[in-house]
């Protein structure tokens, strides 16, 4: 952490400079502990190793939400109208067939969150009980969005929501890839753990946005921005194409050692806050081997251990949420650069959850900066430039 002392100038004390915020507690918060030390991840008050193994996405979004899991009757009138919002409007799919065919998924979809605010008739409603019903529409839609933009650009048409599947078997669907209940557990799996993380970068972003008492869809566009870069979300991307590149478990060792004495990041590790691994890998580590078994290309999995291995030999740096993400998303079907657009397709929750938070106890945020540029210079006209 990079810091200079607090000091006065004209009796006022100068707040300290900390590059990146790192440590700096910008908010208080009731959704997710990120126990760096203790590599530990909770939402409202339970691990997430209990969410993984026992829950559906659909029960830890009504968490992130409302505080507490659904009892039945909550649960299934929660199922209900997320099942009742996935249809997109119909110039959404106008706008999507508009889109270059080319373009990057996330400014796309991007820009398509932002297009959907047009259609929300709630859309200048931020009190807490209508942006309740814009976040449970905004997660339905959401996979909706993201898998019809996957098939348009590909030249193929929409495949509608399915009323009687779950929530991440619809999102696979949807996609046209293959809903057997091992492949339906791995993405429910996946949505839970990437559900909500703390003040992440995009999470922040969104509240930043939220504290101005912008929309719901102004501050989840901005989330989707932040999380388009390879320090956040596109990571799980870049590692899925590290590993391709390798192209086999025999080469691991010489494509490590070359990035390690090049200086290159290897993808989808370290963390800004977990030291001694991410409590989040040990599930995608079990489910990307199961799928690759499943698959029948265990090879990229066991390149993946190798890459471990690898990267341990030269520093203590362990995987992250992005590492085991990829080979998941890739077994699944997923193409490449949807990678993120799925992390965003399970952090819907999480950031409509911050929004919610924010708007019950705002301020806004606006911190200060440390100006370090010259002073004491003028304006010279253009003759003498």
């Amino acid at each position: 952490m990079t810091t200079t002392n607090a000091s006065a100038t004209n009796g006022a004390t100068k707040p300290a400079f900390v590059k990146g915020l790192d440590g700096v507690v910008a908010a208080q918060t009731e959704i997710s502990l990120v126990d760096g030390p203790n590599s530990t991840l909770v939402y409202r008050g339970i691990n997430i190793h209990e969410l993984a193994e026992q829950a559906s996405y659909e029960e830890v979004a009504f968490l992130l939400l409302h505080g507490h899991l659904p009892n039945r009757s909550e649960l299934a009138d929660f199922n209900a109208r997320l099942v009742a919002n996935r249809w997109l409007p119909a110039p959404m799919y106008d706008l999507l067939r508009q889109l270059p065919p080319d373009a990057v998924p996330m400014e796309a979809l991007r820009t398509a969150i932002s297009a959907l605010s047009f259609y929300d008739p709630e859309i200048e409603d931020i009190s807490i009980e209508a942006t309740l019903r814009k976040a449970v529409r905004l997660i339905a839609q959401v996979p909706t969005l993201t898998a019809a933009f996957e098939r348009i650009r590909k030249g193929k048409e929409p495949i509608p929501p399915n009323p009687r599947l779950s929530h991440a078997a619809n999102t696979l669907h949807m996609f046209g890839l293959s809903t057997e209940p091992e492949f339906v557990q791995a993405l429910n799996v996946y949505y839970i753990l990437l559900a909500d993380h703390g003040m992440n970068a995009s999470t922040f972003t969104a509240r930043v946005v939220a504290s101005t008492q912008a929309d719901l869809h102004s501050a989840i566009s901005a989330a989707y921005a932040s999380l388009k870069g390879p320090l956040h979300g596109g990571a799980n991307e870049a590692t899925m194409r590290m590993l391709l590149e390798i192209g086999d478990v025999d080469k691991v060792d010489e494509y490590v050692d070359k990035a390690f004495a090049a200086k290159r990041k290897i993808m989808g590790f370290g963390h800004r806050i977990y030291k001694h691994g991410d409590p989040r890998s040990l599930h995608l580590n079990r489910w990307s081997e199961h799928l690759g078994r499943k698959v029948n290309q265990l090879k990229y999995y066991e390149m993946s251990l190798a890459v471990e291995r690898a990267v341990l030999r030269h520093r203590e740096l362990y995987p992250n949420v992005d590492f085991f993400s990829a080979t998941l998303l890739y077994y699944l079907g997923i193409p490449i650069d949807m990678f993120t657009p799925m992390f965003a397709c399970a952090r819907i929750a999480g950031w409509c959850a911050h929004v919610i938070e924010q708007y019950k106890d705002n301020v806004l945020i606006r911190p200060q900066s440390e100006y370090i540029g010259p002073t004491g210079l003028h304006y010279i006209p253009i003759e003498q430039r």
